[in-house]
């Protein structure tokens, strides 16, 4: 492993065999990349395949001819891959672990939503049908106490009523009712589902502007990094490196590495400054803020499958409502009723009495709230692999928080190796610099 590091960090490769392993090593690293960047872009952003693929085979072509003709490239390259560990690349993360949610979470809390909104329906068509169909008990009623009233008078030879029925105007089609119940409902269910493609849509814009923003980034701050370094002596040389003990011990000055010192720290050791532990602190504070707002996603999604659960086992569960239609008519006993008396009395006559009689009646019917005719989608429970996968990407993301530090001193390590010419005049400057603070 350290002959071929060698080799890649070479500027210039000493013979032909370090020159086909440096393209060997270079056609590697380009067709790992290339299939984590189609599947980045097909799986995570959502791009077409045919696009993905041609994205793919285009970046993989430049990256290996960058790769293996500019050795500052390769630097810069290999430094990106520690720099995925900061704070660019817990926001490449972040959009993956956003995405997935949205994509999968989202739309299982819409389905559940659509599948209470079902369940309304379907009471209220069962309910409105079965109150509709009960006045049909109002017509009965009415004609059997009609018929009773003309059963009375219909010994009377003078007087003849004409229709002795209760007239109910009953509504008798319900297609109207159906037909502005299913407007309803399509109607809701467009407004859902273009809240959903929105939602997508907007999700899918915003990760994809996210997710290019952080890769050009990324290799913006690895430039920026190769940069400093390579023209400031200062900038972030402040470690006890092997190089720089050999060259306190052939000088014979070792005694200032000894000391406790707050201003150096060993690339290899575990130990972070004070501004290093508080720089961690904040960063893990603005990452709990975004696990809050995943988990009120996730803890809606669980809410919505448990109250569209519950709806379709209790509407399941409603009985059948019994009404009931009593009718009861009761009249003194001897009670009559005289026909015209003032007529009769005027002609001499005697007037006609007609004897009254009683009517009790009772009349039974059922109010359906649910049938199991009703189309109802079953309640879609939430994907446990998509909350294994977020909790996941989530561990990940706390991880680069305190691994940031390591993942700069393991880029000042790369750059070292590549440019060692550079690395050894910042070394010599930091032990004149140590040199001089132990004079004063």
């Amino acid at each position: 492993m350290a002959d071929l590091w060698w080799v890649y960090s070479k500027p210039i490769p000493a013979d032909g065999r370090e020159l086909w392993t440096l393209f060997l090593q270079c056609s590697c690293i380009t067709a790992a990349i290339g299939g984590l960047f189609y599947n980045w872009m097909f799986a995570s952003l959502e791009y077409s395949w045919h696009l993905s693929v041609a994205l793919s085979i285009s970046f993989s072509l430049l990256l290996l001819l960058t790769l293996f003709l500019v050795h500052p490239a390769r630097c810069v390259f290999s430094m990106i891959m520690p720099t995925l560990g900061t704070k660019q690349g817990r926001k490449l993360l972040l959009s993956t672990c956003i995405m997935i949610a949205v994509v999968n979470i989202t739309p299982n809390i819409i389905s559940n939503i659509k599948t209470i909104l079902q369940v309304i329906k379907c009471i209220c068509k069962n309910s409105s049908d079965s109150l509709l169909n009960s006045t049909a008990l109002l017509e009965t009623a009415s004609r059997e106490f009609g018929d009773a009233i003309q059963e009375t008078v219909h010994s009377s030879a003078i007087y003849r009523p004409m229709n002795g029925r209760f007239q109910l105007s009953l509504l008798q089609n319900t297609s109207l009712i159906y037909q502005q119940m299913d407007l309803a409902g399509e109607k809701i269910s467009r407004d859902f589902l273009s809240v959903e493609v929105l939602v997508k849509d907007s999700v899918r814009v915003g990760n994809r502007l996210v997710a290019g923003f952080s890769m050009l980034y990324l290799c913006f701050e690895s430039t920026w990094y190769l940069k400093n370094y390579l023209t400031n002596l200062r900038f972030d040389n402040f470690y006890i490196t092997k190089k720089l003990e050999h060259l306190a011990a052939d000088r014979k000055t070792a005694h200032l590495l000894l000391g406790p010192s707050k201003n150096l720290l060993r690339p290899t050791g575990l130990r972070l400054s004070r501004e290093e532990v508080v720089l961690c602190l904040a960063q893990a504070m603005l990452l709990t803020v975004a696990l809050m707002l995943m988990l009120v996603v996730v803890a809606m999604d669980h809410f919505a499958f448990s109250v569209a659960d519950t709806a379709v086992r209790k509407a399941a569960q409603f009985s059948v409502v019994p009404v009931a239609l009593h009718i009861k008519y009761k009249v003194s006993a001897g009670a009559k009723i005289g026909i015209l008396p003032f007529l009769f009395e005027g002609l001499g006559l005697p007037s006609e009495e007609l004897p009254l009689k009683n009517f009790e009646k009772s009349y039974h019917h059922h109010l359906i709230f649910s049938s199991a005719h009703c189309r109802i989608s079953p309640p879609a429970p939430p994907n446990p692999s998509v909350l294994l996968v977020v909790g996941l990407l989530f561990c990940i993301l706390y991880s680069t928080v305190f691994l940031e530090t390591y993942a700069r001193r393991l880029c000042r390590k790369i750059a070292a190796s590549f440019f060692q010419s550079w690395e050894e005049k910042r070394v010599l400057y930091l032990y004149r610099k140590l040199s001089r603070r132990q004079k004063k």
